[in-house]
């Protein structure tokens, strides 16, 4: 079931969730994007348009986010990567890419984990295992419990540098430009439900099953996801390669004329595997 929005954007119902989704309609296997906590699917926009515009890209908001209504109760990953491949089959895509950034690498890690023969391959951006990862300071964890970021820019500004590390350490300004992509909406009850379902779920042990090539994503300065994180990734997936950059959080944003030419080399490489190299920083 869909509805016209007005914005070039749907809500589209599965098993029961609105969900608010845009298509960007190209060819070859789409690119499915899975976004940060909190975060509408504009906050992506400076991504997209780095992307081959040929690339079929689908985007959506997650239950309590942008324009899709709070779920009456929290879901966990693995409803959420089976409401995600629903949406696919209403959408009538079969065969697709899966990229997760942040919160939602979580959710793209778990969609790998229950589509082996769906999902082709993986970027995972700036993104952890879950409740069993190495964790972020105790002043960047209370500063990531409310999605206040979102919604004021003055404190966008002050705890940019705090929380996001790297571009953001030279000041917020560039930062709450970009962010300003953010469509306003979602709830903060929304918002604890993404919190929750990050907060009892983890990878580690279900990694060594994603076999999909991967691309992992990582910032040496980003003080939400330790980098120690992303070489305990690297070495659980068996088909995956490391790209260090030495930003912060969300460099893949401010960055992002660095970042999409990367991934679509990725994910246009005849041998993405575990000797694949994007460029120079590169772990094999």
């Amino acid at each position: 079931m869909t509805a016209d929005t007005g914005d070039f954007r749907r809500i589209v119902t599965v098993c029961g969730q609105p969900l608010r989704v845009d298509v960007r309609a190209g060819t070859g296997t789409p690119l499915v994007m899975c976004n940060g906590i909190g975060a509408s699917l504009e906050v992506l926009d400076p991504l997209v348009d780095h992307l081959s515009p040929d690339r079929t890209v689908i985007r959506f908001d997650a239950p309590g986010s942008g324009g899709s209504p709070t779920g009456a109760l929290p879901q966990g990953f693995p409803r959420l990567a089976c409401t995600l491949g629903r949406l696919l089959d209403t959408l009538e895509h079969d065969r697709v890419d899966v990229f997760g950034y942040s919160w939602g690498g979580g959710l793209a890690q778990q969609f790998a984990l229950q589509n082996p023969r769906r999902c082709r391959r993986v970027v995972l951006a700036a993104t952890g295992t879950g409740v069993l990862m190495v964790p972020a300071r105790l002043e960047v964890l209370a500063k990531m419990m409310t999605p206040r970021r979102f919604t004021d820019p003055d404190h966008l500004a002050m705890v940019a540098d705090t929380i996001y590390g790297g571009t953001a350490r030279h000041g917020g300004a560039d930062l709450v430009e970009t962010l300003g992509y953010q469509r306003t909406g979602g709830s903060m009850r929304g918002y604890l439900h993404q919190l929750a379902a990050g907060a009892v779920w983890t990878s580690l042990f279900t990694l060594p099953l994603i076999r999909q090539p991967t691309l992992l994503i990582a910032g040496t300065d980003d003080p939400i996801i330790p980098i120690v994180n992303a070489r305990i990734m690297r070495r659980l997936l068996p088909n995956s390669t490391l790209e260090l950059h030495a930003g912060g959080h969300v460099d893949l944003l401010t960055r992002a004329d660095v970042f999409g030419p990367l991934i679509e080399r990725f994910l246009d490489s005849e041998r993405p595997g575990r000797g694949y190299s994007g460029r120079a920083t590169s772990e094999r």
